[in-house]
Order: C-alpha cells, then structure tokens, then sequence
C-alpha cells in the first residue's frame, strides 16, 4: 500500500512533481511493483490528480473515503475489509523503493514464529552532522535487539559525553505491518509525544507495540522539498 496524499505542508503537490519525465508518485508506484514481493501493490489516495495518474498508468489505486491525519489511518481504511496478514506501507516520496530492503522487512515476519512483532521498519545508518541535527530527518534509537525504543526528529542520543562513540540511525518511512497491529492504530487515538513530534509510529510504541527495525545500506531520498526534489533528480541521473 502506498498512501499518497496531494496537500503536503512542507511541500504541497510533491508527488505530483516531474522527476526526470514521470511524477514522484509514479516512479514510487513503478519501482514498489518491480520489485515482484507481493501479491498486490495499490495507490491509496484522496486526491482526483493522483488516482488519475495511477488509473491513466495501467495501476491499481483505491481512493480514501474519509480525511485522515497520517499514511497508516489512510492504510488502515483500505485493508480494513481485506483478507491480508501482511500490509507493506511504501511512502509515496520514496521512488528509490528497491527490493533488498523490502525483502528485508517480509523476513522479519517469516521468522517470528511467536509473533512478538507487530510491525517492522528500516533504518539507515548516518554520519553526516547536518542531516544528524535536520529536524527534517528522523532519528530511531535501538535496543540490543533492534527494537525501537524511541524516534524524533532532535538528535538522538544527545552526545553529552563526545568520548562516546554512537551510532545514529535514520527512519526511512516504509513498514510492514501485522494487519491487526495497523487496525488498532486506526482506533486508538494520538497521544501527546506523537503530536508533539509529528511522526506516526511513535503512537505504536506510546500503546507498546513492538517495532522491529532493520537496517539496510540503501540510503535513496525522500522528497520532503524542493531541494530534495533536486537531489533525487541527479541521483536518478
């Protein structure tokens, strides 16, 4: 499922913006189905430009029926009535989707035979001070055994002590999701960390699911602006 919503604040109309000949939600949609990982692969979206766009393409695309406030309560509407155990959220600023990482996610449920996660996400390692103190860029600490403990978008963890070697990670915004994991979310309302930070999975851990998170080497750009639109541009080149 890649949840595509046109009004972005920081950057209205992004998915819709050209990136080297085909809109951003397009490529996204593209690079998600080449992959072959899964037996469907659908837009979900309220905006009229973007279910044109998917439907003119030959793609599959299911238009939201209610407003929402994030990707996973537009998901989560969408599966709602389907016969799925596995929902795969590809944000739809993230046309370097590849496989490697996805396969990564999907393997986290095959082996967890006692289904103590309920949902997994990636994680890239950064080393770069700018992006590290880029509220833009969100940040995930980890226990030992790669369970999330918390995410935000101020570094974390402050280094206090500089002799202390860290390493920082970046959330990529993609999950896989136990279905019941991502209708619960749907019900439960947001909390104050969630809002204050505005980053969705942080309601999943304030009711004590469990996030997996997996590291992948592909680091890719998420288009959150302008700028990021440009780089993504030349990488793509």
């Amino acid at each position: 499922m890649i949840p595509a919503r046109y009004s972005a604040s920081r950057f209205p109309g992004k998915l819709m913006k050209d990136l080297n000949g085909k809109p951003v939600i397009t490529r996204t949609y593209q690079a998600t189905v080449a992959t072959n990982l899964f037996d469907d692969v659908f837009v979900v979206t309220d905006s009229d430009v973007i279910f044109k766009e998917i439907e003119n393409i030959g793609g599959k695309v299911i238009r939201s029926k209610k407003e929402h406030e994030c990707g996973s309560d537009r998901i989560a509407e969408a599966v709602k009535d389907l016969d799925i155990d596995i929902v795969v959220n590809v944000q739809g600023d993230e046309p370097f989707t590849e496989e490697e990482s996805l396969k990564k996610l999907i393997q986290v449920f095959k082996e967890d035979t006692d289904k103590l996660v309920d949902l997994a996400s990636l994680m890239v390692h950064i080393t770069d001070s700018n992006e590290i103190k880029n509220p833009n860029t969100v940040k995930v600490i980890i226990d030992q055994q790669h369970f999330a403990l918390y995410f935000s978008r101020s570094p974390i963890p402050y280094p206090r002590d500089k002799e202390v070697t860290v390493k920082y990670y970046k959330h990529k915004g993609v999950y896989a999701f136990r279905k019941q994991a991502l209708l619960d979310f749907y019900r439960l309302p947001m909390l104050t960390l969630e809002a204050s930070e505005k980053i969705e999975c942080i309601r999943y851990l304030e009711y004590g699911k469990r996030i997996k998170m997996v590291e992948t080497n592909v680091q890719g750009v998420e288009i959150d602006t302008p700028e990021d639109l440009e780089r993504a541009k030349k990488l793509w080149n």
